[in-house]
């Protein structure tokens, strides 16, 4: 081999060394991305999460956050993360594990799938408890502060898009696949048994004095919805697991 030869072929590795090197660096910054979003969520600072989303006028943005309907504009996914209080006595702790995570070869774009385990929790006026099923209170014997409690366990799954915008990695589009939930009294078996029809508006989340805020109306109806378990029926993976790709229109999008 001639000292040429050589030399190209060591460039060639170095080459090859430094795009490994530059996507298992994305791949970090991919998942800091979603794990700030998480700890931001958990803390109610939505407008810290805001700049994490993709710029306005990104084609295709969208968010889908229950099995009602989707976000498909700028302004309608900015919608959810604007004026989401934080009340006296509510306590929200989702966390995130199980990450399978995708950088495109291009660089462009990554993909991330996550299982999320929470608890979300608060109380709640006695005037608003009428507004949502009474199963999803703790019994009455359980007021704390002459409120009622709600104490739910919440498991669910998160699919992300991601793109590469002025070298920042951004959400581009979300997912929310809700798998089970339960209040603190009961088990996620009987509680799904009873609760397998959903609201035509989804709650949001209960604000101040545990008043119920519902979903702002979506752009779309939802064509892709979460299994959310059921005693009735078989669990299957609601979206394909992010494996490796060279470029985004080779992937099904979240």
């Amino acid at each position: 081999m001639s000292s040429e030869d050589a030399i190209a072929k060591l460039e060639a590795r170095v080459v090859a060394a430094e795009r490994l090197a530059q996507r298992a660096y994305d791949r970090g910054a991919v998942e800091n991305v979603f794990s700030r979003y998480m700890h931001l969520h958990n803390h109610f600072l939505d407008e810290q999460i805001k700049p994490l989303w993709v710029k306005r006028g990104t084609p295709g943005i969208h968010a889908q956050y229950t099995n009602v309907g989707v976000y498909t504009d700028y302004d309608s996914v900015m919608a959810y993360h604007s004026g989401r209080p934080s009340p006296v006595g509510k306590l929200i702790f989702h966390y995130t594990t199980t990450p399978t995570i995708e950088v495109a070869e291009d660089g462009e774009s990554a993909k991330g799938f996550w299982i999320m385990a929470g608890l979300e929790s608060g109380t709640t006026d006695p005037s608003h408890v009428g507004t949502m099923p009474e199963s999803l209170y703790e019994p009455a014997e359980k007021n704390v502060q002459g409120k009622r409690v709600w104490a739910h366990w919440v498991w669910c799954q998160y699919a992300l898009d991601f793109l590469k915008q002025d070298g920042e990695w951004k959400i581009w589009h979300f997912r929310c696949l809700e798998v089970a939930r339960a209040p603190y009294h009961e088990n996620w078996i009987t509680f799904a048994d009873k609760n397998q029809v959903a609201f035509e508006k989804d709650l949001a989340y209960f604000g101040d004095d545990g008043r119920a805020v519902f979903m702002p109306t979506p752009n779309e109806p939802a064509t892709k919805k979460a299994d959310i378990y059921g005693p009735s029926r078989v669990r299957k993976l609601d979206v394909p697991l992010p494996i490796p790709y060279k470029t985004f229109s080779e992937t099904e999008e979240y």
